[in-house]
């Protein structure tokens, strides 16, 4: 969830509390539109660009 959470505060500049608000599933697709975007904007990139859910989260 945090993960999910960083990446869209940080590439939307959203708080944290609004992207609490919001459930798994929705938090979740801004996370692929969000990739989506990125992949658009940036063309050489897309067969080495990843998903945020793609990426395995790391635990401490």
């Amino acid at each position: 969830m945090y993960r999910e959470m960083s990446f869209i505060s940080y590439y939307f500049h959203w708080s944290n509390e609004e992207v609490l608000r919001m459930d798994h599933v929705t938090r979740r697709r801004w996370c692929n539109e969000i990739s989506a975007i990125n992949k658009e904007l940036v063309p050489s990139k897309q067969g080495n660009e990843k998903s945020i859910l793609d990426m395995k989260a790391t635990r401490r």
